[in-house]
């Protein structure tokens, strides 16, 4: 109990029989604290019900979330996705390689001035055609004349001195014969015999010192002779001119004065460079097709006539000719164009579109449905062709692989292959 003391104009505490003005008046403290008691239980009480509601409905939405995620768990493994396949098919037997080349002429001369002197006249030019042994040029060379002249007179010169030579041997032919049996019998000394002897001998090697004159003097003619005729300047082949460095009263110089090229455009010679990857099979009588770009609606064909025998160590190419016919005269040497070559294919290969090659960082595979279930296959590109590549393995005809596979695509996954696409 507590004591409070009461001032007397507090009328409700005030204890009106008591004469006392002031007094101790003892009122119970437990009323007002039970009240507050009571309210504070119902807080605390309301409160641990809205907690007990909020731990309540939280677990209840996390059961459901889990029951979520679990279904939803369930069901992806029980789906089986639709996918779009295409069938792999063998490669022809045939490789098509297209490649730059350059055309040439199948025969092609520089031809030379032969001889010193002047043209005297020019008889054809740039773009004639010419038969073999036309007349192209004439060269005059006064000098070369009067050479063969001279040439002549000397070989006149050493036919006498052989005349001369030989009637010395005959005259010592006889004198030694008729010596010689003096000798025998004693009439002449023996002295007189070897002068005899020796004087025939001289006189024979002095007729074939002449005789060796006379035939060198008769090559050195026909050496000028030749030279004469070198004046007189003609086709080797049938062909065009395509080149003229002379003209009328130029000097030429034997073996350095450029005049004329000719080639032959009948046959054109196309020279390609083949990559080593598809060199393999190329040979004599292999296919091919020449195309001029600025020709579109005409093709040339023609066949491999030669090969080299190694490849080129810096470009690990293989240089191939191909002889194609130009009898109307189509093609010109010296063109850009494209050569198709058709090589038979020395070893086996698939084809499979570039929408089934994954490159991740397994490396490059493909996935293969066999059984209704997903294989990942790694394999090896030959040869890209935009929209589809050739391999060498990893698969075999008539596998089916996937069109843009799944980026969670795992091995062993089950897919439902739609109808094939053929490739």
């Amino acid at each position: 109990m507590t004591e409070i003391r009461v001032q007397p104009k507090n009328e409700e505490v005030q204890d009106r029989h008591d004469p006392k003005a002031d007094r101790v008046v003892t009122l119970p403290s437990a009323v007002p604290k039970r009240r507050s008691r009571r309210g504070g239980v119902l807080f605390g009480a309301s409160t641990l019900l809205l907690l007990a509601g909020g731990l309540a409905l939280g677990g209840w939405r996390h059961y459901q979330t889990e029951l979520e995620v679990a279904a939803t768990s369930q069901q992806s493994r029980a789906l089986v996705p639709d996918v779009r396949v295409a069938t792999v098919r063998a490669s022809d037997s045939k490789i098509s390689v297209t490649l730059p080349a350059t055309t040439t002429a199948f025969e092609a001369a520089n031809i030379f001035a032969r001889t010193n002197g002047y043209i005297e006249k020019r008889y054809v030019d740039i773009g004639d055609r010419v038969k073999a042994g036309a007349l192209l040029a004439d060269i005059t060379a006064p000098e070369l004349d009067h050479q063969i002249t001279q040439a002549k007179a000397t070989l006149a010169q050493n036919q006498a001195t052989l005349q001369q030579t030989q009637a010395s041997r005959e005259l010592a032919e006889v004198t030694n014969g008729r010596d010689s049996k003096l000798v025998k019998q004693g009439w002449l000394t023996l002295q007189q015999g070897d002068n005899d002897r020796l004087t025939l001998q001289a006189q024979q090697a002095a007729v074939a010192v002449a005789q060796s004159n006379i035939a060198a003097q008769e090559a050195q003619i026909r050496v000028l002779e030749q030279e004469k005729a070198y004046q007189r300047v003609v086709a080797p082949f049938d062909g065009v001119i395509t080149q003229r460095n002379i003209d009328n009263g130029s000097l030429v110089t034997s073996g350095s004065t450029f005049m004329f090229t000719l080639m032959h455009p009948n046959v054109i010679r196309t020279q390609v460079f083949v990559p080593q990857d598809e060199a393999f099979g190329l040979g004599p009588g292999v296919e091919a097709v020449v195309r001029v770009p600025e020709i579109p609606d005409r093709s040339f064909p023609g066949k491999v006539t030669r090969i080299a025998s190694a490849l080129q160590p810096g470009s690990r190419t293989l240089l191939t000719e191909i002889d194609v016919p130009n009898p109307d005269g189509a093609l010109s040497p010296g063109i850009y164009c494209t050569v198709e070559l058709f090589i038979p294919r020395k070893t086996p290969s698939m084809i499979i579109p570039a929408d089934a090659v994954v490159f991740d960082q397994n490396g490059l595979h493909v996935a293969v449905v066999k059984n209704g279930a997903a294989h990942l296959q790694k394999i090896t590109i030959a040869r890209d062709f935009g929209t589809e590549v050739e391999v060498h393995d990893g698969v075999k005809p008539g596998d089916q692989v996937i069109l843009n596979p799944m980026i969670n695509l795992a091995e062993g996954s089950k897919v439902a292959a739609r109808k094939p696409q053929t490739s």
